[in-house]
């Protein structure tokens, strides 16, 4: 069995590299963490908070803290609140960059129209059985 490397590659900071080298996104390196506001962060969002945030921090970019509120009836002002003093516990700052799926809503919903116009798209009325 051949020996194994001492230090393992980490495929996305080789893909960041190579994007940066190609001047992909003008350079720019721009993440996001986006936790729904229905409970509060376990260990699996601390790893995607330090990925998401660190790797941004690493390459010079920014990363957004956008909250996919689309649930409404299982979100809470409180998890919101909780995640983001969770976030700055890690060590993270969003800056200016907090934003909600639900500022969207009516952006998305005129694309849809624009989809079922144009024959790309349906509106399927079956019942959920």
């Amino acid at each position: 069995m051949p020996p194994m490397d001492s230090a393992p590659s980490h495929f996305i900071r080789n893909i960041i590299a190579e994007d940066l080298k190609k001047n992909k996104n003008q350079g720019r390196v721009h993440t996001r963490f986006p936790p729904e506001p229905n409970g509060y962060l376990h260990i699996g969002h601390a790893k995607a908070i330090c990925l998401n945030f660190g790797l941004a921090a690493e390459f010079g970019g920014l990363c957004n803290l956008r909250f996919d509120d689309t649930n409404p009836s299982k979100e809470e002002v409180e998890y919101v609140e909780s995640i983001k003093a969770d976030v700055r516990w890690l060590g993270f700052d969003w800056g200016d960059r907090e934003h909600y799926a639900s500022d969207y809503f009516e952006q998305l919903y005129q694309y849809a129209l624009q989809l079922i116009r144009a024959g790309k798209a349906y509106v399927c009325d079956l019942s959920a059985d």
